[in-house]
């Protein structure tokens, strides 16, 4: 998903700072359901749905609410009238949203290409930027986070923490039962030898 923004600028809302290096992009948005959030904070009809958006990706991703964040990344697309306007929407908005910088012509290119006419729109797009749904809006007020999984599955993601994290298990199983399997191999072939000996010892007699 990062290639969509190759060569493009992305603010982040946690500390106000540029994502423009491609690593810093990877790491924000590759191998995730990416939201393309069209919107403005003056916007009435923006201004009833924000509250639900946030609480819809706080849900999937805040520790407060989930063990392990979900593979979702969202991108806001400003349609406000002033920088101001704009700054003040993303600080009431969470801290794990980027941003296209104020005034950024790519903006008018994103709303052509994915035929965004009205306001708010959520595109829903694949790592690889096939569209999902075209617009979500709809779907998030009345589904909430439970639309991601639909998403989730249609998109094909990697998810890398669940097999590290089954990789680390097999192997803790594994290095906890290993001893105990080689002590029972040594204690087995001992009692074989025992064994072998006496009736060696037997047929010695005889």
């Amino acid at each position: 998903m990062a290639a969509l923004f190759t060569g493009k600028v992305l603010v982040s809302n946690r500390e106000r700072d540029e994502v423009e290096t491609e690593q810093e992009l990877q790491r924000a948005l590759d191998n995730k359901v990416l939201l393309l959030y069209f919107g403005s904070g003056q916007c009435p009809r923006c201004r009833r749905f924000a509250p639900l958006l946030k609480d819809f990706f706080l849900r999937l991703t805040d520790e407060f609410y989930v063990d392990r964040a979900s593979q979702l990344g969202l991108v806001y697309v400003s349609r406000d009238e002033t920088e101001e306007q704009r700054s003040a929407f993303l600080r009431s908005m969470p801290e794990r949203w980027l941003a296209l910088p104020f005034g950024d012509a790519f903006g008018r290119e994103l709303e052509l290409r994915f035929s965004i006419s009205e306001v708010p729109a959520v595109v829903v797009l694949k790592p690889n930027g096939e569209v999902i749904v075209g617009n979500a809006v709809e779907e998030i007020r009345s589904m909430g986070p439970a639309c991601f999984q639909s998403w989730q599955e249609a998109a094909e993601l990697v998810d890398r923490n669940f097999l590290l994290a089954e990789d680390w298990d097999k192997r803790s199983r594994r290095s906890i039962t290993d001893p105990i399997r080689r002590l029972k191999y040594k204690l087995d072939k001992k009692m074989e030898a025992k064994n072998k000996e006496r009736e060696e010892e037997g047929e010695d007699l005889e």
